[in-house]
């Protein structure tokens, strides 16, 4: 009898041992990714901004994103590193607020940013002649103000008290708790998510509708037409774009599947316990996150421009500057 206290002592301490090692497991995944945002995304806005190339519209919404996600690495992702160890926030319900507004805030800049550069690439497509007339360099970069103060008015109604912030332990994050403000969250879907999924769905398939007309037998009318926007279906930008969106969709669409499926279901679960599914959620909402990673990725295979600008970047740190000359793609 004396010897099985000391027998089940010793068969609990392997699971604490593969306990601490998936805490330093995750703390080191989310300080690699933390590493790996600030990097990429320094690298675009240095490369972007310093380009010796005009500044194009599409230009000033890469920046946009860039800016969002380089806040997110900085002023987010860090603060997860030690609560991933320790099982618990430890910076208090101020800062938690903090993290949860900036989190929702950055969100829903990113998802205007990649609504107004769908609308950019319709525009280019759609009236060619009078694109540069539209798309002038200052009414993009009152459009990206108006993002900024709008996403951030929107997001602010949590941070004045009305809302506390809630550490989604599986994930080691703080996110506002907005279950209690129903009218609210169903209000911010409204002005944020509608008209960003239904702006991107109608211009990207009008622009993918024509690429795919242009492959088809067309009449002498449909032939000037494509002669007059053929020079712009043919800017990389298009589908770069469009590459950005689905990439966006595609690594956060599995969390929020995930969560509405796990609300949902809750009710039926009487033994639910969120511990049982911690790997599955920690997972699947650091990979919505390494979005901020692979845009990087993105530029550097399907922007011919951005790979100069890149180049030109690396080849002025190694003191070898070239002759500032606009680059023509």
């Amino acid at each position: 009898m004396l010897g099985r206290p000391s027998e089940l002592f010793l068969e609990e301490q392997p699971y604490e041992g593969e306990a601490e090692e998936q805490q330093v497991l995750e703390a080191a995944v989310i300080l690699v990714i933390c590493v790996a945002i600030v990097i990429t995304n320094v690298l675009i806005v240095w490369a972007v901004a310093t380009s010796p190339s005009p500044k194009e519209a599409i230009d000033l919404y890469v920046l946009s994103v860039a800016v969002a996600d380089l806040l997110a690495g900085v002023c987010i992702v860090p603060l997860s590193i030690y609560p991933a160890i320790v099982r618990e926030w430890v910076y208090g319900d101020l800062v938690c607020r903090l993290t949860g507004f900036l989190s929702l805030t950055l969100f829903s800049v990113c998802l205007y940013t990649f609504m107004w550069m769908s609308v950019d690439r319709y525009l280019a497509i759609r009236k060619p002649l009078r694109y540069d007339v539209i798309q002038t360099r200052t009414r993009c970069q009152c459009w990206m103000v108006f993002t900024w103060l709008t996403s951030l008015f929107l997001c602010s109604p949590p941070l004045l008290g009305f809302s506390k912030g809630n550490f989604y332990e599986e994930g080691h994050i703080c996110m506002l708790d907005l279950g209690n403000m129903i009218p609210y969250s169903i209000t911010l879907a409204v002005l944020v998510l509608a008209p960003s999924v239904l702006t991107i769905g109608y211009t990207y398939f009008f622009i993918l509708g024509t690429m795919y007309r242009l492959r088809k037998c067309l009449t002498k009318e449909e032939r000037d037409y494509a002669t007059a926007i053929s020079e712009n279906l043919s800017n990389p930008d298009h589908l770069m774009s469009f590459v950005l969106i689905v990439l966006f969709c595609i690594t956060w669409m599995p969390w929020f599947v995930f969560r509405i499926y796990e609300v949902a279901s809750l009710d039926q679960m009487t033994d639910y316990d969120p511990q049982d599914y911690h790997a599955l959620h920690f997972w699947l909402l650091w990979l919505g996150i390494t979005d901020c990673i692979w845009k990087f990725f993105v530029y550097l295979t399907m922007s011919p421009k951005f790979r100069l600008s890149l180049k030109w970047l690396c080849l002025s740190l190694c003191c070898r500057t070239p002759t500032r000359q606009p680059l023509i793609v």
